[in-house]
């Protein structure tokens, strides 16, 4: 079973207004409100004072909220000590008469103009920066491509494998096939011209080919 917990704040707030409620409804009565319109005085007043609270809760620029707050508790305020015994409330004054009555247009008017004041728009977020979008590499350059060898000029010979020795005889006659090759056509003989006059195979006459260059 839950413990009832006595919020000590809570009990004296309940008192207070009880309090401040007769006297409102005590000086009503004393100016000529009676009935059910003595009670709604006191009412009024806290109706308003409520009202001007929450409005200084609600909005920054709160000074309207002030003014009608400071004005309930006025009245508030002020029929507790007129009815601790400074004023008599057999023979009020004039004044106060008037006032009281005209209480009832001047918290409607406080009412309706908290209520139904603007409220400033929130601000809006700002947009969040763009993010950047992460830079993009170049695509490689293509490789240029190399020229192709003309039909009248022999390719160019392949360096000779390791260990390939060449007969001095055969490279003095390969000598002689490439110089009369070269009288008769004006070029160089390549690899494989003279792999095909000597018989040879292609790693000899690469060896060859690269001497006589």
């Amino acid at each position: 079973m839950p413990r009832i917990r006595i919020d000590a704040v809570l009990v004296q707030a309940v008192i207070a207004g009880a309090l401040s409620f007769a006297h409102l409804h005590d000086l009503a009565e004393a100016a000529g409100q009676d009935g059910w319109k003595a009670w709604a005085y006191p009412i009024s007043v806290d109706l308003l004072l409520v009202a001007a609270w929450r409005r200084m809760r609600t909005t920054a620029d709160n000074r309207a909220a002030w003014a009608w707050f400071i004005i309930a508790l006025a009245a508030s305020l002020g029929a507790n000590v007129a009815t601790a015994g400074l004023l008599d409330l057999n023979d009020v004054p004039a004044w106060l008469c008037i006032l009281v009555a005209g209480w009832p247009a001047l918290a409607f008017l406080g009412g309706t103009l908290l209520v139904h004041a603007p409220t400033a728009a929130p601000e809006a977020d700002p947009k969040p920066a763009p993010v950047p979008a992460p830079p993009v590499a170049p695509a490689p350059e293509p490789a240029p491509e190399l020229p192709a060898a003309s039909s009248g000029e022999p390719a160019p010979p392949s360096a000779p494998a390791p260990g390939v020795t060449v007969p001095p005889a055969l490279l003095d006659h390969a000598r002689k096939l490439s110089d009369a090759h070269e009288a008769a056509t004006g070029a160089r003989i390549d690899a494989a011209t003279l792999r095909a006059r000597l018989g040879v195979p292609a790693p000899l006459a690469d060896a060859i080919t690269t001497q006589l260059a």
